[in-house]
């Protein structure tokens, strides 16, 4: 299981996402072009000491990830998602890509990813936060293929 950040705009948002992955032992993808420059004393302050422990690898841009990214599937967290990710059944190998916050994630990527899922809210909502969204998804994720069991209890 892996996290991949496309092209995100929001170093706070990239830090959490450090700090959850460094968390919950989940290597971190991020797809370049930022919107930020990846030391940015603001990513460092939320990803605290965390970031550290995190295991991030840096692509310089979303075709030289896909090189990197076989055999995995690619699980686009979007609005858009045809199929909520409660529905969803996650394998130990899947990639649970976000898109940019200001504007998501380009058409090519979009048809790309091998599932789109969403989370389910009220009507009218427009969008949750992509660490909220990050963290919701991947704690059912990580859920379904057993990895608190493994990691956590045995104290990795």
């Amino acid at each position: 299981m892996r996290i991949a950040l496309f092209q995100p705009d929001i170093p706070q948002n990239a830090g959490a996402i450090f700090r959850l992955g460094a968390c919950l032992d989940v290597p971190i993808d991020i797809i370049e072009p930022c919107g930020f420059v990846l030391e940015d004393r603001r990513l460092k302050r939320v990803a605290m000491d965390y970031g550290a422990h995190a295991i991030i690898n840096r692509h310089a841009s979303w075709e030289a990830w896909l090189k990197t990214s076989q055999p995995s599937r690619t699980v686009l967290l979007t609005t858009q998602g045809s199929k909520f990710y409660t529905d969803f059944s996650f394998r130990d190998s899947d990639i649970l890509l976000v898109g940019r916050e200001s504007a998501g994630v380009p058409s090519e990527v979009h048809s790309a990813a091998d599932a789109r899922l969403a989370v389910p809210m009220v009507k009218g909502a427009r969008s949750l936060n992509v660490v909220t969204t990050a963290a919701m998804v991947l704690g059912e994720a990580l859920r379904q293929i057993g990895h608190f069991r493994q990691s956590i209890t045995k104290g990795k």
